[in-house]
């Protein structure tokens, strides 16, 4: 059986939720779990349980063979035994200390060849040669945030914990760093368990990941299979859905389901029986606009004839509210909204996929 890391454990605060973690993945191979969700979700206290900083008061943590936290037997490994790497999210680097000496803190017991030979390998690595003999403060962001990697690593740690790795990088390092990492930590074949609240690094990153809210674990799973189906309106919210709306299955035809949303209807591929109450999931790039309305000659199944209440700019994209029977929010980059000279008022028919309409039984 392939060994894993499995925890199990809650972490109790005086003025807060308990934090409750479910956590099975496996340690024989390579693979990234992304902890998901908003700030106080719990994701930083489930990796500070994991590393040993934080003592959970129930439950328990096992690392293959081994039992790294076990409140039933009172059981808690110190962290340097449990032989993790830790990235902070504030990267923590010595200031008074070079590059070079950063990266060695860790590995001060070992002999000057091993110790070069190691600092060398990650220095090549991570695109830090050259730079050994520098202080942070003369280092970019994207270049702390390597020394931190560096020296996270340079012990061979057998688990990779990630606290917001990329949370202070600029845009632009943020997503050329984004794609390094996930190519260094394949390549050294460390399992890793990073903390983000980012999509776009959950989805980029991730080969599984556990969305977090107030403390418990809401959904898992493939990072693809959470964000197109989750499981709830909450985690709906928490992935990114823009369009949330209540609605009833009024009809049933070849698979395909009629939904009424207030004066609206919509199809979707449903096996949700007649006289149910869904929430309807839509996410707002997969509505598309044309101006006026359209004859019903395109693919999309669904044909929203409705009048544009607010465009919204965020940075490339354009966010365009629609009132069809109910506010369906579009994204549409912003040279699109200018060819096609979107403004408030204007009619146009917002056209949906069925595939792409996601319902989920309503309690």
């Amino acid at each position: 059986m392939e060994p894993e890391l499995v925890a199990e454990f809650e972490k109790n605060f005086p003025d807060g939720p308990p934090i409750k973690v479910r956590l099975h993945r496996p340690l024989g191979r390579f693979s990234l779990t992304v902890l998901f969700g908003p700030s106080g979700a719990g994701k930083t206290t489930a990796l500070r349980c994991l590393a040993g900083l934080d003592r959970p008061q129930r439950g328990y943590i096992r690392f293959g063979d081994e039992i790294w936290f076990d409140a039933s037997c009172g059981i808690q490994v110190e962290p340097q035994r449990r032989q993790i790497g830790y990235l902070f999210q504030d990267y923590a680097l010595f200031p008074h200390l070079t590059v070079e000496r950063n990266i060695a803190y860790g590995i001060r017991r070992l002999g000057d060849a091993e110790r070069r030979k190691r600092i060398a390998e990650l220095t090549d690595l991570l695109g830090l040669a050259g730079l050994e003999g520098r202080y942070p403060g003369q280092l970019s962001g994207g270049q702390q945030q390597r020394v931190a990697l560096a020296r996270a690593l340079v012990c061979r740690p057998r688990l990779l914990l990630l606290d917001e790795p990329l949370c202070a990088l600029d845009q632009p390092t943020r997503e050329q760093l984004r794609r390094d990492l996930r190519r260094w930590l394949t390549k050294l074949g460390i399992p890793a368990v990073m903390v983000t609240h980012d999509r776009v690094e959950a989805l980029g990153l991730g080969d599984h990941v556990i969305v977090m809210d107030h403390g418990c674990v809401r959904q898992c799973g493939p990072p693809q299979d959470v964000f197109a189906a989750p499981v709830d309106p909450a985690v709906a919210r928490i992935v990114g859905v823009d369009n949330i709306e209540g609605g009833k299955v009024i009809r049933k035809v070849n698979g395909l389901a009629t939904i009424q949303i207030g004066s609206s209807e919509l199809l979707a591929l449903s096996e949700a029986c007649v006289g149910s109450r869904v929430c309807v999931c839509i996410r707002a790039e997969d509505v598309m606009l044309e101006r006026g309305a359209v004859a019903r000659q395109s693919s999309a199944r669904n044909h929203l004839v409705g009048r544009i209440r607010s465009l919204d700019r965020e940075g490339p994209i354009v966010r365009v509210g629609i009132d069809c029977g109910f506010l369906l929010k579009a994204l549409v980059t912003h040279q699109a909204c200018e060819d096609m000279g979107l403004c408030d008022g204007m009619d146009v028919t917002a056209l949906i996929k069925a595939p792409a309409v996601r319902l989920i039984a309503r309690e």
